[in-house]
């Protein structure tokens, strides 16, 4: 089996979209899945359903490789486990090696899917001196400062940082001198790299934060979508239309209606005893209590 140095995918000279190469580990799985169930075909719909995508985009990734299944039977599911993995170069060896050893580096170590997909764990890394020869995952640990000797010892072309944030960069700059073009950083950090160098980034803290937004959003709909509750009717004095609203008694503006109200009332004719002359405003129609009795809603200009 070749190892990783002596090839590379050929993705980027055919053409293949990112976002379509971001899409064929997802139909991988699922043809995987359907290859162990011992399942010898499989329709464009079926198998998107299984991958989480529309049909159509599943049929048309599938023609960046050539393949295009039979009408009527669908897709053959060996040939397409084995033309994806060709892909993905996954037909071939990719040592890797995992610097940093703690809790989250120990977890990727101990991770079974890493070589049953064609990657080997070639070497942990680790920085701390107390950590060196103590075996995790039957892997002994070595020393960072035998890093680029174990990249060359060992043909890496694919380093995993699981490193403090603020070691990061330091790590990258050292495994991309030592001939590592591809990275994946669980670091919470961007790294600078130059042309040439891959970097995909797992941050478990950005990807909670952002279901923690969905959440959030999903409460604030279903409190928009509560019924509000019946707000009892207010009682009115006989009269009283219900569409009058109350002065706010902490405006400057209502107070001077208010005491010029004063004024009109007492000029007024009493309700019921007839009309007036000019403009009256009937102080029936009040929504406030004034010190001298009731107070018009609505003022004259």
């Amino acid at each position: 089996m070749a190892t990783g140095r002596t090839h590379r995918p050929a993705t980027r000279s055919r053409g293949i979209p990112e976002a379509t190469v971001a899409r064929l580990p997802l139909y991988l799985r699922a043809l995987t899945a359907l290859s162990e169930r011992s399942v010898p075909t499989v329709s464009s719909e079926e198998l998107a359903a299984a991958a989480g995508v529309n049909s159509a985009k599943l049929r048309k990734d599938f023609s960046y490789l050539g393949s295009y299944g039979t009408r009527g039977v669908g897709y053959d599911v060996e040939y397409l486990v084995y033309q994806i993995s060709r892909e993905l170069g996954l037909t071939q060896d990719w040592p890797v090696v995992i610097v940093g050893i703690g809790n989250l580096g120990a977890a990727l170590a101990n991770y079974g899917g890493f070589a049953s997909r064609g990657f080997r764990v070639a070497a942990l890394i680790d920085a701390d001196p107390a950590m060196a020869g103590k075996p995790v995952a039957g892997i002994p640990v070595q020393h960072t400062d035998e890093l680029e000797k174990i990249i060359s010892d060992n043909g890496v072309s694919i380093g995993v940082i699981a490193t403090p944030a603020g070691a990061a960069q330091q790590v990258c700059d050292r495994l991309v001198a030592a001939g590592v073009t591809s990275i994946l950083n669980f670091a919470p950090t961007v790294l600078v790299v130059p042309d040439g160098v891959d970097v995909r980034k797992v941050d478990l803290s950005i990807e909670l934060q952002i279901l923690a937004f969905h959440e959030q959003r999903k409460a604030g709909e279903e409190t928009d979508g509560e019924t509000p509750a019946a707000v009892p009717p207010v009682a009115a004095s006989a009269g009283t239309p219900p569409h009058a609203a109350p002065a706010n008694p902490g405006n400057a503006e209502d107070t001077e209606g208010a005491e010029a109200a004063e004024g009109m009332a007492a000029a007024a004719p009493t309700a019921g005893t007839g009309t007036s002359t000019g403009t009256s405003t009937s102080s029936t129609g009040s929504g406030r209590k004034g010190p001298d009795g009731d107070v018009p809603a609505v003022m004259p200009a």
